[in-house]
């Protein structure tokens, strides 16, 4: 199955209690926290463009599997980082936190953020 489509925030878990441990601001998380935030993912073979629009904010992220790349963080800040492909799973680590994202099936990406003992996770479903 490939990654690639458009995707829009269905449902979260653990938004408020993540970004205040990854140190974004209360205004901030009390403005996103009811944004639903669309992703935008293309797929080329091993090659991913990720992007991911929250109100007013776009997070660009371009990686190809198994390399180093400059990735953007959800506070702004850019990490080198290495994404790798188990399965129907996209993984990372960037800085303490762990990303695993998830192809449930043709409609439904399941992206969980681990930071610690704080687990956020997203539930998105394709639009397009």
């Amino acid at each position: 199955m490939s990654f690639s489509g458009k995707y829009q925030l269905e449902s979260q878990e653990g938004f408020v209690e993540f970004m205040k441990a990854v140190g974004l601001p209360d205004d901030l998380i009390e403005k996103g926290k009811d944004i639903k935030s669309v992703s935008e993912i293309e797929q080329n073979g091993d090659h991913f463009k990720v992007t991911v629009t929250t109100g007013t904010k776009v997070l660009n992220n371009t990686f190809t599997l198994g390399q180093e790349s400059e990735l953007e963080t959800l506070t702004g800040g850019k990490v080198k980082a290495v994404v790798t492909k188990d399965g129907n799973k996209l993984k990372v680590t960037l800085d303490k936190v762990s990303s695993v994202t998830e192809l449930v099936d043709a409609d439904t990406i399941v992206n969980t953020l681990t930071l610690g003992s704080i687990v956020y996770k997203r539930v998105s479903k394709r639009v397009a």
